[in-house]
């Protein structure tokens, strides 16, 4: 028989699959609450999609869509013919399908938002990785959908962040119709073609992109013109001159310009600041069709954007319907990988714990568990301490877990008493009666200061 031990495998990390430690988990879970509790402020129902689609509905989403899918055997030796379901690279294609096989159950305009991890097979950096959690919310119609929607998304998108320590920050709005009314109202024919060379303007300015458009087949005059279209921004409703004042007129573009025109007011009226007219967005040229959005940090500028969409006007169809649509992504994992990983923002303490219940000695057991029952009946996170070690080592684990209050139960003949061990005062207390102070009841996050 042999005795030969297995062998120790080496424990490594697979890259752009984030892991975090317990305090870093607890500003995911308090950013995710801020997102959800706000999306059902504003009438969003919560819906969660399957985590694999067929590889041909992801695959027909663009044209480098196929080298991003995780495909999924149904078994670890299975061939590669088995694999025919991937797993989604966005919340997008499996709502579309969710639509159009719940489309009799569904209350149309259908609000609906969606927190779910995605899988996506590109290279991981900073900020950027393979597994990673979105936070959608959408708005669906049948046949047609008001406008009004597209001014709304951009309200709940500035209501979660001011909510949360991620600084200020700046949502760029356009319309996809202003490009394409204007482009066409010089005779450029290449719509598409010249959206995709002009959306590269912030990566290699716009001396390249007048050279790009040139070889494309515009002339001098035209490149001009879209590269003063790009540099209109503007924070209140001044960019509806701006354009005009560029001599350009087309049906499409006044349609831009009035649909701009009531996203940006409204953003005036109940998001002051936050919204900003920016006619260089274009992004998701192959679906977007009317307004389209990106969110920014003021000063971090270089990090991209962590919150974009816009409006689709075929989201899904069966062949006899079609249903449009507006809808926003937060990149949660994306903004948390920055913030946590450059120590932007911080949890007060790496547990639920406001309380640890201290041990007299290892037969008080019983008694230490009835405080932390009565505490947790009302609400109040404790734990009671692994030992009974002498109380200045309980206090430094406590310390070391971030836990702010120390509690000695029969401390004293007429009772128990609480312990701040962050300022050292110690209080007579009851089970069922006292309480932390509103702060210290769960973990805080907070943004740490910049010098």
């Amino acid at each position: 028989m042999s005795t030969s031990q297995p062998k120790a495998t080496k424990v490594l990390p697979i890259s752009g699959f984030p892991e975090y430690l317990p305090s870093e988990r607890i500003v995911e879970q308090r950013f995710l609450d801020v997102i959800r509790e706000t999306f059902e402020l504003h009438g969003f129902s919560s819906v969660e999609t399957r985590s694999i689609e067929p590889i041909e509905r992801l695959s027909s989403q663009g044209e480098d869509a196929d080298k991003e899918i995780y495909a999924v055997s149904r078994l670890a030796g299975g061939s590669d013919d088995d694999a025919r379901w991937g797993l989604h690279f966005d919340m997008t294609v499996p709502f579309a399908r969710y639509v159009l096989e719940n489309a009799g159950k569904l209350s149309f305009p259908f609000r609906r938002y969606q927190i779910q991890k995605a899988w996506r097979g590109e290279r991981p950096q900073e900020g950027r990785y393979r597994e990673f959690t979105q936070a959608d919310i959408d708005v669906v119609d049948v046949g047609d959908l008001s406008s009004h929607f597209e001014a709304e998304m951009p309200l709940v998108i500035a209501d979660v962040f001011s909510k949360f320590p991620v600084g200020d920050f700046v949502i760029q709005v356009n319309d996809r119709k202003i490009p394409n009314g204007f482009y066409q109202g010089i005779g450029i024919t290449d719509v598409i073609g010249t959206l995709r060379i002009v959306d590269k303007l912030d990566k290699i300015g716009p001396e390249k992109v007048k050279a790009m458009l040139l070889e494309a087949g515009a002339t001098d005059a035209q490149a001009d013109q879209c590269l003063a279209l790009a540099e209109i921004r503007s924070t209140d409703l001044g960019f509806v001159e701006q354009v005009r004042a560029l001599g350009v007129q087309h049906p499409l573009l006044e349609e831009g310009l009035e649909s701009l025109t009531n996203v940006i007011r409204t953003g005036m009226a109940h998001a002051p600041g936050k919204l900003v007219a920016d006619l260089r967005i274009a992004r998701g040229l192959d679906y977007y069709t009317g307004t389209v959005y990106e969110t920014q940090f003021v000063g971090h500028e270089s990090w991209g954007s962590f919150c974009s969409g816009g409006r689709y006007d075929a989201l899904a169809s069966d062949g006899r319907t079609t249903y449009p649509g507006v809808g926003i992504s937060i990149g949660v994992t994306r903004i948390l990988g920055l913030l946590i990983g450059r120590g932007l923002v911080t949890a007060s303490r790496s547990t639920p714990a406001a309380v640890l219940v201290a041990l007299k000695d290892d037969e008080s057991r019983d008694d230490a568990v009835a405080v932390a029952t009565a505490l947790r009946r009302r609400g109040i996170a404790c734990e009671v301490a692994p030992s009974a070690a002498k109380f200045g080592k309980q206090i430094r684990y406590a310390e070391r877990r971030g836990i702010p209050y120390v509690w000695f139960p029969g401390a004293t003949e007429s009772g128990h008493e609480v312990k701040d061990i962050r300022t050292g005062t110690q209080v007579a207390a009851s089970a069922d009666t006292w309480a932390p102070p509103a702060d210290d009841l769960v973990p805080t996050v907070t943004r740490a200061e910049q010098g």
